[in-house]
């Protein structure tokens, strides 16, 4: 592996990839605290943070911590999920002692300002506003509140406007304190940037960073049942979903591979029988999205409410008849899908530099792509099939947002699919 790590004195982990051919470097630092870590009244707190970040430093203001970057030519961005937020920038390798500067800078010595705090809670509100706008989007995060009910993982990673307008100073500095410390932190570099160059650069920059632990938080539940919303929209939006393995589990791979047989493609099964040979959508697609102790299949279709009668009986004849038969040619297909697009990934600087700090959080080490493909490869479509039959045979999670009024209700629904 092209990876090297080392733990500085205070327990934080510095990981590098190396990439020989790479033009430009990404540093980056990925936190493991995300939406299912925030307090009961705080709901948005995580994103919140990561918005206030960019918003000005002892020696750096909201102005010049992007003018600093960019007067390279570099870019910066930041992304908070319900495990983990990550501080990143994109920089020629020359400089990348910026960038990892800038990053320190941002996430040891921001000001947290009541002024620019009062003024990102109303941005932060328009964002929220704006999701709500994107039924596409929306529906997903009204699934999770379904899935997870009364659990801080279910909740919505912008949070509701109504926190968000009372959050107050004293929870942003709170949340800061409690997570982003040595423990729960891990330095990325990846393309043009050598290990040890980064670890000097950042033992100079976050040496001294408090220890800590990782954060901890409750074990996730995933729930059945059924959220309708009347909306007067032009589509139906709705999901199918299923509870589904975690990052752990084994049989991840099986289920992946399922995703990309049933939706994944334009040569899938519900993309061809729902969208090519009958009409009934514009989008339909499959995914398993996975978190650390547990996961959920989703099938989302988005279609004219007027067919939506049509749509349902063959989206769970689908989900039916993969339990039964998968062709070698089906498997063959996925399974070169899965293998094109994680080497294909090994071309971006910015992926790798995901996929690593995604994986020392989640697994406290790199997990070789090697290891990821061997896991995919021996994938039977016995496999694929059993897993299918467990995640099927479950309790359904229905979602639907839009023109209810030719929707099935979900005991008929959940009848098709026994």
């Amino acid at each position: 592996m092209s990876i090297e790590i080392t733990t500085l004195p205070n327990g934080l982990r510095i990981a590098t990839d190396h990439m020989r051919e790479a033009e430009s470097a990404v540093v980056g630092a990925w936190v493991g605290v995300g939406t299912r870590n925030e307090p009961w009244g705080a709901n948005g707190v995580a994103h919140f943070v990561e918005h206030m970040m960019f918003k000005g430093t002892r020696e750096r203001s909201a102005y010049a911590l992007s003018a600093d970057i960019e007067r390279v030519g570099g870019s910066m961005n930041a992304h908070t999920t319900r495990e983990e937020t990550a501080y990143y920038a994109r920089v020629m390798p020359e400089d990348a002692e910026l960038a990892c500067d800038i990053v320190a800078d941002m996430l040891q010595h921001s000001l947290f300002s009541t002024k620019e705090l009062n003024r990102e809670r109303q941005v932060i509100i328009q964002e929220i506003g704006s999701d709500r706008d994107t039924p596409e989007d929306h529906v997903f995060e009204l699934m999770h509140e379904l899935a997870f009910p009364k659990q801080r993982i279910g909740r919505p990673i912008l949070g509701k406007a109504d926190v968000i307008a009372k959050l107050p100073r004293s929870a942003i500095i709170d949340y800061v304190k409690r997570h982003y410390h040595a423990g729960n932190m891990v330095i990325v570099g990846s393309g043009r940037i050598r290990h040890k160059a980064l670890v000097d650069m950042a033992a100079a920059r976050f040496g001294k960073l408090p220890r800590g632990r990782s954060s901890k938080s409750e074990k996730a539940q995933v729930k059945s049942g059924v959220f309708r919303k009347e909306e007067d929209i032009e589509q139906l939006h709705l999901i199918l979903g299923f509870a589904a393995p975690g990052y752990h589990s084994q049989a991840i791979y099986a289920s992946q591979l399922l995703s990309v047989i049933l939706g994944g493609t334009s040569s899938s099964r519900l993309f061809q029988k729902v969208r090519e040979k009958r009409g009934l959508v514009y989008t339909v697609q499959a995914s398993h999205i996975a978190f650390e102790d547990a996961g959920i299949f989703e099938i989302y279709a988005a279609t004219d409410p007027a067919r939506v009668k049509e749509l349902v009986p063959v989206l769970c004849n689908e989900l039916l008849d993969v339990q039964r038969r998968i062709t070698p040619g089906e498997l063959k297909l996925a399974k070169a899908q899965v293998r094109a697009d994680m080497l294909m990934g090994q071309e971006s600087v910015m992926r790798r530099a995901d996929v690593l700090g995604h994986q020392m959080l989640t697994f406290g080490k790199p997990i070789p792509i090697e290891h990821i493909l061997e896991g995919t490869m021996a994938v039977t479509r016995t496999d694929v099939k059993e897993i299918a039959k467990r995640l099927f045979s479950q309790r359904l999670i229905l979602t639907a947002l839009g023109p209810l009024k030719g929707l099935e209700d979900y005991r008929k629904i959940v009848g098709r699919l026994r």
